[in-house]
């Protein structure tokens, strides 16, 4: 029977008495939707990201189209994107009318790459049928982007910045959150992130008050002063109370499972070193670990070893968006995205979790060594 590869239910073991608490206390007075539990955990959602402002969402994909549609992107425009994350990075901005430019990502970290981020931009400007807009950096895998050079180019260039950090919540760059250097930062509670609810459900981190009080109108139909008069075209992306309940137990624990996670990536460091190549954190930064995502020369071999053994194991991202069938016609920047495209059929990401014991860890850098010595002497 395989090990879990994100392990919900001991997490959920830990905090099981608070949790059945919070869902009864919701049961109990049954404001369902945007019931008390909502504010409460905006308020601490704030407080724990240091943000000005939170709203919360129906989920995380949402939580990035929501700032699009406040800032009018639409048919036209530009959003910079990297190619390897999960579609949703990219998804919503069809949506609207405007464009995905996909950007390539730095060998060491996965991130979006300032440098060619600037040549996409310069390239698409030089070509004058799109007008640049945003950039979406994403915090893969746990890890914040390269913030202060990705803010850098955006404020010279007049672009929104929104960091998505649906895998990253809670990481840190020089001790600040993503939300220091970008416009807005937002997440999803998706049940196997960091921070994961029993559900669906999202939030957006901002500073702007007067974008948080669009933000409000958008997620509740485009809703006015008056309840039926609607001022804007909006959608409904209300959390349910439930969740919220669930997610402020959750983020009570979150910081410690944090360093919890941590100390896992920094064992499988030490103990992986030499096999394969390990991942490298971005100077000054403190990761949540969404994945504990490795390489190998020979990944499909080695997952399925590691399955052989009962060790999950997980490739993201095997095509990158830029090559999906849906989204082969939106531009790609300079000459191509080599790292990108290099690294999508050698990563693998390895059980990861704030409850995965050294014992459990063991067997999986015993069948990653296995593998390796094996194909070393063949």
């Amino acid at each position: 029977m395989l090990m879990p590869f994100i392990d919900l239910q001991s997490q959920r073991a830990r905090l099981k008495s608070d949790i059945d608490r919070a869902i009864a206390r919701v049961l109990e007075h049954g404001q369902f939707i945007l019931g008390p539990e909502v504010s409460r955990l905006e308020a601490d959602l704030a407080a724990f990201g240091e943000a000005r402002h939170v709203l919360s969402c129906a989920n995380g994909t949402e939580a990035i189209v929501l700032p699009l549609m406040a800032w009018g992107i639409g048919p036209g425009d530009a959003v910079f994107c990297p190619s390897f994350s999960f579609a949703a990075t990219a998804e919503v901005v069809p949506w609207l009318g405007a464009a995905p430019v996909f950007v390539d990502v730095l060998e060491e970290t996965y991130n979006l790459d300032p440098a060619h981020l600037e040549r996409a931009i310069a390239e698409v400007k030089a070509k004058g049928e799109l007008t640049p807009r945003v950039i979406i950096a994403v915090d893969l895998f746990g890890q914040p982007a390269d913030y202060p050079k990705i803010a850098e180019i955006a404020r010279r260039e007049g672009l929104k910045l929104i960091a998505d950090s649906a895998q990253g919540f809670g990481c840190t760059l020089h001790g600040r959150h993503p939300l220091s250097w970008a416009d807005v930062a937002t997440t999803s509670f998706f049940p196997a992130k960091p921070l994961g609810a029993y559900g669906d459900g999202g939030a957006v981190l901002t500073d702007d008050s007067e974008l948080h009080a669009v933000l409000l109108s958008l997620r509740n139909h485009g809703a006015g002063g008056d309840k039926y008069d609607n001022v804007r075209i909006g959608m409904n992306s209300r959390l349910d109370t439930i969740q919220a309940a669930i997610l402020i137990e959750k983020l009570k624990a979150f910081p410690d499972e944090i360093e919890r996670r941590n100390a896992v990536a920094a064992r499988y460091g030490e103990l992986l070193a030499g096999y394969v190549r390990t991942p490298a954190v971005i100077a000054g930064g403190v990761s949540t670990w969404a994945q504990y995502t490795v390489e190998a020369d020979d990944r499909d071999g080695l997952m399925a070893s590691l399955r052989e053994d009962g060790i999950p194991t997980a490739a993201y991202y095997p095509k990158p968006i830029h090559r999906q069938s849906a989204y082969r016609r939106y531009p790609v920047g300079g000459n191509g995205l080599p790292v990108t495209d290099a690294k999508a059929g050698r990563v693998v990401s390895l059980p990861m979790h704030a409850d995965l014991d050294e014992a459990r860890q063991d067997l999986v850098v015993a069948a990653v060594r296995r593998f390796v010595e094996r194909r070393a002497a063949a």
